[in-house]
């Protein structure tokens, strides 16, 4: 049997249970029946600014390798390695003893030529003035007159010998076809070097302006024509295009699409596209790589706060508020965002209420005492 202090602790003890429990359960009834304050929005329309990354690959607007066109030794390079150089500058210089020995040759057997055509030419007026005396014979001036026609085919041999023995002692001064910058350079002073040599003795590259090659999928080029029309409408009116650096900067001037591959890539099904950007300053160099930001507008789109959403197996979900309780409704969104909204393209209407935010930490037919949330 309990003694009359344990029946006492024991009665104390069952009158705080019974406490207990009946505070729990109106807290309890107080969370099921009171509703709760959330933040809410208004699905609306507005305008989205998005922003598609491609990888690119950057090249000058003209790449030329400079070869010699003759055989010698080099005897002089006349720029340095990353020089900026000119169209028509010298570069180099070709052993030219030989090439001026050659043209002194040409330029003898010219005048030695033309010297036997003025005597051809006197021989045969001569004959013919004689034949007009009946002094010799008809077949005597047309042999004289061959002669004539012989020199003269001579003369013009020789003067192509001298052009060409002329171009040789020019094509030994190696110079820069274009305006641009200057490779490094894998000869010297001394190297024999000609027509048919491996690499070239400098490449020159023009990097007035920087093309900048990426490519997109098929489906989005096929968007593009949708959207615009036509390639030829896409390029002339696309909005100019930005260039991420690989340093994470982003270069201070916009370029434009001037081209469009005409073909898909039977491999990765992708379709390149050319922009070009100024580069005064010489920032963007030849062979380098960067990322090429093409903006999107969206007009008049269903765009609500990421943190309206929560995903479940591979969907995602919003919190309509329907009569005054939360409703999962499954949602549709545009592959790119702004890192802060979504374009919704299926399940929400303009004029719905959706909770705005926590969606995660929510359930289905919770009741909501809506606290709207402020647009900035």
């Amino acid at each position: 049997m309990l003694s009359v202090a344990q029946s006492h602790r024991c009665g104390a003890f069952l009158f705080l249970l019974f406490l207990l429990l009946c505070t729990s359960c109106g807290e309890e009834k107080r969370e099921k029946h009171e509703p709760q304050h959330y933040q809410t929005t208004v699905v609306s329309r507005k305008d989205m600014e998005l922003e598609r990354q491609f990888s690119a690959r950057l090249t000058g607007r003209q790449i030329v390798e400079v070869r010699p066109q003759v055989s010698g030794c080099i005897t002089s390079i006349l720029t340095d390695e990353g020089e900026a150089v000119r169209k028509g500058q010298t570069l180099f210089i070709i052993d030219q003893v030989p090439f001026r020995a050659a043209l002194e040759v040409a330029v003898a057997a010219r005048k030695t030529a033309e010297a036997r055509l003025a005597t051809a030419k006197m021989n045969y007026e001569n004959e013919a003035r004689l034949l007009k005396e009946n002094v010799v014979s008809s077949f005597s001036v047309e042999n004289m007159q061959n002669a004539m026609f012989e020199a003269e085919a001579a003369v013009a041999q020789a003067k192509a010998q001298e052009i060409n023995a002329r171009n040789n002692l020019s094509y030994t001064e190696v110079k820069s076809p274009v305006s641009g910058v200057a490779s490094m350079i894998p000869w010297h002073v001394g190297s024999l070097v000609s027509s048919s040599i491996s690499e070239p003795l400098v490449t020159v590259a023009d990097d007035s302006e920087i093309y900048v090659y990426f490519s997109i999928s098929e489906n989005q080029a096929l968007d593009l024509i949708a959207q615009y029309g036509s390639i030829e409408d896409f390029i002339r009116k696309a909005p100019p295009v930005g260039l991420r650096l690989n340093n994470g900067q982003d270069y201070d001037q916009q370029g434009h699409v001037s081209a469009v591959s005409g073909t898909v890539d039977a491999q990765t099904g992708a379709v390149t596209l050319r922009a070009t950007f100024p580069n005064s300053r010489r920032l963007l160099h030849h062979g380098g790589s960067a990322t090429v930001i093409v903006p999107l507008h969206r007009k008049q789109s269903i765009v609500i706060p990421q943190e309206a959403t929560y995903e479940l197996q591979n969907r995602m979900f919003v919190y309509r508020v329907i009569d005054g309780k939360t409703k999962a409704t499954p949602i549709v969104v545009f592959p790119l965002n702004n890192g802060s909204e979504y374009i919704v393209e299926q399940g929400l209407n303009e004029g719905d209420t959706i909770i705005a935010e926590g969606a995660g930490l929510l359930r289905e037919g919770i009741e909501v005492k809506e606290k709207v949330k402020s647009k900035n």
